[in-house]
């Protein structure tokens, strides 16, 4: 049931009071919008009086957000951006439909776009729209289907499948080694580290696995793959990356390993959904096709 027309603004004063939030301007507000100034305060008085509550403060030429003003400018920013995507994707949407999917950056273009063309060429119909994002997903306030991410499956009201594992090598480039001696899994201490913000855990883990107890690890700090791999490959330290990221590299010699063979991290990669979304016919297609590209034996949600 919809709520009551006086919770319902008109969605030209939600948009005034959106932007005043964001430009904290009523000038930059009517120049935003393509209004006059007292265009603009009068939606602003409009959707005061329909919600039966002060928004605004104003001090002489000034007008400001009350603090209860600016959480709702936020949620009714993310339901703008809602009712927009959704007219986007009516726009767009093909007669299958689409799956609108978050991807990690590294993952989705090293491991999920050179497959795609596979599901591409079995499923014409469905559209796929992928947004990278780093952050942790909030479904519900985010135009996502889906999501790709990495983790231990701690998702609150979510399904998921496992897709791969992930299993890193330490490597470095050839220069680095130079002049230094590694005897044991430890020596790697040696070498001045990379750490990635998405692993916090990722060195002593490694040790860990090689029976090492790390204690304090320095080092120097990225939050892509991409970019931690560049440092690498330029020589500022010894990274963990992923093996599907370090072949091609090692292969070639631009990257050497420090020390051992791949090591199998606890974490792994899923395609998360919420569960509202999980008969969703376009997404059901998809996750069908990509429990085939799984290399888990067992890829089924759980």
């Amino acid at each position: 049931m919809i709520a009551p027309r006086r919770f319902l603004p008109s969605i030209a004063s939600l948009r005034a009071l959106e932007a005043l939030d964001r430009l904290e301007s009523a000038t930059a507000v009517a120049e935003e919008l393509n209004l006059t100034q007292s265009a603009v305060s009068r939606q602003l008085q409009a959707l005061e009086a329909q919600l039966g509550a002060t928004l605004i403060t104003r001090d002489k030429r000034r007008m400001a957000l009350t603090p209860a003003a600016v959480s709702y400018a936020a949620e009714v920013r993310a339901a703008l951006q809602q009712i927009a995507q959704a007219a986007l994707r009516l726009q767009v949407m093909p007669e299958g439909g689409t799956v609108n999917l978050a991807i990690l950056p590294t993952f989705g273009m090293r491991w999920l776009v050179p497959r795609l063309a596979d599901f591409a060429r079995l499923h014409p119909d469905i559209t796929i729209n992928m947004s990278t994002r780093l952050e942790r997903l909030n479904f519900g306030s985010e135009p996502f289907d889906a999501a790709i991410c990495f983790g231990h499956g701690e998702w609150p009201g979510t399904d998921r499948m496992r897709l791969r594992r992930e299993s890193v090598v330490a490597v470095c480039a050839p220069a680095l080694l130079d002049g230094v001696a590694l005897h044991a899994p430890g020596d790697v201490r040696k070498l001045p580290l990379l750490h990635i913000e998405t692993r916090p855990d990722a060195w002593p883990e490694w040790l860990a696995a090689h029976g090492v107890d790390s204690g304090a690890l320095a080092g120097t700090l990225f939050d892509q793959f991409s970019t931690i791999t560049q440092a690498a490959l330029h020589g500022l330290g010894a990274a963990l990356l992923p093996d599907y990221l370090a072949e091609q590299d090692l292969a070639t010699g631009r990257l050497v390993p420090v020390w051992g063979d791949a090591v199998e991290m606890q974490g792994a990669y899923y395609l998360v959904w919420p569960r509202s979304r999980t008969h969703a016919p376009a997404l059901q297609r998809f996750r069908d096709w990509l429990a085939t590209q799984a290399e888990d034996e067992d890829p089924l949600p759980r």
